[in-house]
C-alpha cells in the first residue's frame, strides 16, 4: 500500500506487510505519546476533524495524535453544528473543507457516508466510523494492542484465541478487527451474542475460508475458559429502532472479577473499544475490575495514540522526519511520574 496521500476508509485496503509497517512507525512514536520528546514535523499542517455523532475517544485522540506531530486541529461537532443541517451535501462539505485541511477525520451515522466525502475530498480523509459498517483505525489500535499484549506472555498475532462479546451485530468495532484477524493464521475465535445480536454471517464465512476455527454460542463462562484474550462490546443502542428493544439485550453478558477469576485463565488480557455502559442496568464490564492486571482498556486507548500519529505520518510523508524535528520537553509530565 502507497500510504502518502491515502484514504483509511476499510481495513480491506491493508496487507500484512502494511500493517507491520504501520505497527513500526507506531512504535517509534512512543517517547512523543508519553511526552518524553516533542516534535514539530507537522507544523503548519491542518487536520479537519468532522464528527457527525457523538465521540470522546476517537475524536479526541486524532486530535491529540495530530497535537502531538505539531500539527493544528480544527473540528465540527454534531450535524446540527454544520452546513449539512441546512441541506449541504457531502461532496460540497468535502470539497470546502478538505481546502482549508491537509487530511480530514470524519465519523457519520450513515454506511457509506464516509467514501462518498473521501471521493469529493482534495485531501487524505480517515474514516473515524460509518454507521454500522467500520471502524478501520480502531481495528488497527486493537490489533497493535492484542499484539503487545500477547508478546508478555510469548504468544503472536498467528494461533492465539480471542472470544468477542456483546452486540456483535452492530459493533462496527468488531466487524474491522474479524477483517484484519483473517490476515494472520491459525485464530480461534469464540463468538459469544444473542442470537438477534450475531456477527454477520458473511463475516462469519470469510473468517473460516481463511482457516479460522470459529465458534458461535451464547454462553459467555465457558467461552472465556481457554482464551488469551476477552473482547468486551456495548449494546449498540443508537443502532436499534428503539430504546426498548436495545434493553433487551443490555447487561445479558456481564464480565466482573468474580466471574473472570472463577472462569478465565490468570493472564487472559481483556479488552474493550470503550466506552462502556457502567450505568446499573448494563455494567457489561465491571469497574471492579478497573485495577485487575488483565484489564486492558487504557493501554488500548493508549495505543490508540501511537496508532493515530503513525498514520498521519504515514499519510503526510514525515515518518522518516520525527526524529530530525524532535526535542526532550521542558514541561513537568506528571504522567511519567505515576
Amino acid at each position: 500500500m502507497d500510504f502518502i496521500g491515502a484514504n483509511i476508509l476499510s481495513v480491506s485496503q491493508f496487507e500484512r506487510a502494511d500493517i507491520e509497517r504501520v505497527f513500526n512507525v507506531a512504535d517509534a512514536m512512543t517517547p512523543y505519546a508519553q511526552r518524553d520528546k516533542v516534535t514539530r514535523v507537522l507544523e503548519g499542517a491542518i487536520l479537519g476533524n468532522m464528527f457527525m455523532e457523538p465521540s470522546t475517544r476517537t475524536r479526541l485522540s486524532f486530535g491529540a495524535a495530530f497535537n502531538l506531530l505539531g500539527g493544528t486541529v480544527r473540528e465540527t461537532v454534531g450535524i446540527t453544528a454544520s452546513a449539512m443541517a441546512k441541506g449541504e451535501s457531502l461532496y460540497d462539505t468535502a470539497r470546502v473543507l478538505s481546502g482549508y485541511s491537509d487530511v480530514v477525520c470524519m465519523r457519520h451515522p450513515k454506511e457509506g457516508s464516509v467514501a462518498e466525502f473521501a471521493a469529493a475530498s482534495r485531501v487524505p480523509v480517515v474514516n473515524g466510523g460509518d454507521g454500522a459498517n467500520e471502524h478501520p483505525t480502531q481495528a488497527l489500535l486493537d490489533l497493535y494492542t492484542i499484539r503487545k499484549e500477547l508478546a508478555g506472555n510469548s504468544r503472536t498475532l498467528d494461533d492465539f484465541r480471542i472470544a468477542m462479546i456483546g452486540d456483535l451485530k452492530h459493533g462496527r468495532t468488531v466487524h474491522s478487527l474479524c477483517k484484519l484477524l483473517c490476515l494472520f493464521d491459525k485464530v480461534q475465535i469464540t463468538l459469544v451474542s444473542p442470537p438477534e445480536l450475531a456477527m454477520p454471517e458473511a463475516i462469519v464465512e470469510k473468517l473460516r475460508a481463511v482457516g479460522h476455527e470459529v465458534t458461535v454460542t451464547d454462553q459467555l463462562e465457558t467461552s472465556i475458559a481457554h482464551v488469551d484474550i476477552v473482547y468486551s462490546t456495548r449494546i449498540q443502542e443508537e443502532r436499534f429502532s428503539s430504546q426498548d428493544e436495545a434493553n433487551r439485550y443490555r447487561g445479558r453478558f456481564r464480565l466482573n472479577r468474580a466471574i473472570f477469576t472463577q472462569y478465565a485463565q490468570p493472564n487472559t488480557v481483556i479488552m474493550h473499544p470503550l466506552p462502556r455502559d457502567s450505568r446499573a442496568e448494563a455494567n457489561e464490564l465491571d469497574t471492579d475490575l478497573n485495577e485487575h492486571p488483565s484489564l486492558a482498556i487504557f493501554r488500548q486507548t493508549d495505543n490508540g495514540l501511537l496508532v493515530r500519529m503513525a498514520l498521519f505520518a504515514m499519510l503526510l510523508g514525515v515518518e522518516s522526519q520525527v526524529e530530525k524535528y524532535s526535542r526532550e520537553v521542558n514541561w513537568f509530565s506528571r504522567r511519567n511520574r505515576i
